[in-house]
């Protein structure tokens, strides 16, 4: 029997102990032939031997934290290839941070779109906001500011201009507004005082008030350009006061401001008629006349819109370019030279007719001033000497008619050197179309103002006997 060796089986199972990279329960070698009995000295050599008998394929499971290897954080394959614990850790980190600074960079672009579309939301909603409920102001408003409304302005264009001078808030707030008062679209063109951050409602009330026009200036028919004494000494503004007034203003202080009678009356004298605004048709008549009434007659009857605030001769300008247009509406030259008469001649006989009779009888008496001319004979018409007296009155005193004078028609014979007021349409269209008859006399006969007409002088007499029984005058 051979000797037990440290380490080595003694048996088929092998009762010994251990050596310590031997697995438990593994199988013993095969039995050999026997060998002899090794030496104290074979001891050394059998021992690597013996560890040399491992399987090489089975090897001994051990936690790699066991063995203080940070690879197990990172997977087996990681752990075979990484070289060591710090280049493990160092390949992790690169391959993280180009991941971190995508984050690094979209986060910026994520906030940067969140807030635009919070800004976007906001105007959103304040614009849709607005349809429903459009911006207005609350109160009275303060100040003063003057608007034109446009003739034929729509109500969406009076609050865009409304809007535009911060008398409203809105446009939309004014249309609004308008719609709700019955007579929303009844604002008529012109110009308005208003009051600036005026509430919509307010503002509507204000144009719709007469009381909030300005600029505006009416000349009735017959109207001269001074001022004239009426029945009962009551004073008459003439045209140039009412273009006067209707250019007053009132600046933020509360002081008027207005072209006066007297710069109306220089610009009417100094400026040169052409380029005033005055038709050819009239320039030779206009140039001949007394320099400061020159424009009497060619400032049509009708109303007018001057912006407060106009300069003088601008002023004028205005209302001889926007008169011509209405005295040339009936055919004024062409009628007058069909007749074989000058248009500013025409405009003379229309005014004389104005003042001399009524309505219904202008035709008749126009045709009584061509009959006269004609004969010839002197006119002889009150009216033509109280125009140069500022009087309104048809009676005249012997005095008046005495005196010498270029509208005198008592002494002179012929067309006074201009009409003597404003001329209406319907006067003007019964001198350029007569009434035919062969009168040459009329006088005041019924207490409506209508006339009794004559041929002789002895008819005249018997008609003005009439007239007093009538009380006509």
């Amino acid at each position: 029997m051979g000797r037990a060796v440290a380490g080595r089986p003694t048996g088929r199972h092998g009762g010994g102990a251990r050596s310590p990279g031997r697995v438990a329960g593994r199988a013993a070698a095969p039995r050999g032939p026997e060998r002899p009995a090794p030496t104290d000295d074979d001891v050394e050599t059998d021992t690597h031997l013996a560890s040399d008998w491992r399987v090489p394929d089975v090897e001994e499971e051990r936690s790699p934290a066991a063995d203080g290897d940070p690879g197990w954080l990172l997977g087996d394959d990681d752990r075979r290839t990484a070289p060591d614990d710090h280049d493990a850790v160092t390949e992790l980190l690169a391959h993280d941070g180009p991941a971190r600074r995508r984050r690094r960079y979209l986060w910026p672009g994520i906030a940067a779109l969140l807030v635009l579309a919070l800004v976007g939301g906001v105007f959103f909603a304040r614009d849709l906001i607005g349809v429903f409920f459009p911006p207005d102001y609350e109160g009275p408003g303060t100040g003063r500011v003057v608007v034109e409304v446009a003739d034929g302005a729509s109500t969406s264009a009076i609050g865009e201009e409304l809007a535009r001078a911060d008398v409203v808030a809105s446009a939309r707030a004014f249309g609004d507004a308008a719609e709700d008062d019955p007579n929303g679209r009844a604002i008529q063109p012109g110009f308005y005082e208003l009051r600036r951050q005026m509430s919509a409602a307010g503002a509507v009330e204000a144009l719709l008030d007469p009381a909030s026009r300005v600029g505006r200036l009416e000349i009735r028919s017959g109207t001269q350009l001074d001022d004239t004494v009426g029945a009962g000494d009551a004073v008459v503004p003439g045209t140039l006061s009412l273009i006067s007034r209707a250019t007053c203003t009132v600046d933020e202080a509360g002081a008027e401001r207005c072209a006066s009678v007297d710069d109306l009356r220089a610009a009417m004298a100094t400026a040169d008629p052409a380029e005033l605004g005055v038709p050819s048709w009239a320039l030779e008549g206009v140039r001949r006349a007394e320099p400061n009434r020159r424009l009497e007659g060619l400032l049509a009857p009708g109303t007018y819109d001057l912006r407060p605030g106009i300069g003088a001769r601008e002023a004028l300008e205005q209302v001889l370019r926007e008169s011509v247009p209405r005295l040339e509406a009936g055919g004024l030259v062409r009628e007058a030279e069909a007749r074989g008469v000058e248009p500013y001649d025409a405009l003379i006989i229309g005014s004389l007719a104005e003042r001399e009779g009524v309505q219904a009888d202008f035709g008749k008496v126009a045709q009584v001033i061509y009959n006269r001319l004609a004969i010839p004979m002197r006119l002889q018409f009150d009216s033509t000497v109280n125009y140069p007296l500022d009087r309104q009155t048809l009676l005249t005193s012997p005095y008046d008619r005495a005196t010498p004078g270029p509208y005198n028609t008592y002494l002179n014979f012929g067309l006074t050197p201009t009409p003597i007021g404003a001329v209406s349409s319907e006067a003007l269209a019964a001198a350029l179309d007569p009434t035919p008859g062969p009168w040459t006399y009329f006088v005041k006969c019924q207490p409506d103002g209508t006339s009794c007409f004559a041929v002789t002088v002895e008819e005249h007499d018997a008609n003005r006997r009439l007239a007093q029984a009538r009380g006509a005058y």
